[in-house]
């Protein structure tokens, strides 16, 4: 029995690490503005977090990264 469980167990959790997880494109002009308002605003969040965290910290790094202007 264990025998059996083991392998379906592991089957399932391969498959879910598997799924590909995506955003469908959206299908109107107001849906394709509200995604592109949506990147603008993640984009403007990551540049102000990366303006305003100190020079010592080590997040910095990683929340500048690809940020235009940023201080290395």
């Amino acid at each position: 029995m264990t025998r059996l469980l083991i392998p379906c167990v592991l089957g399932v959790m391969v498959t879910a690490c598997a799924v590909p997880i995506y955003e469908p494109e959206p299908t109107s002009p107001q849906a394709w503005q509200r995604r592109q308002e949506s990147i603008e605003r993640r984009e403007a969040e990551r540049v102000r977090l990366c303006r305003i965290t100190q020079e010592d910290d080590p997040r910095r790094e990683e929340l500048c990264r690809g940020v235009e202007g940023a201080r290395s």
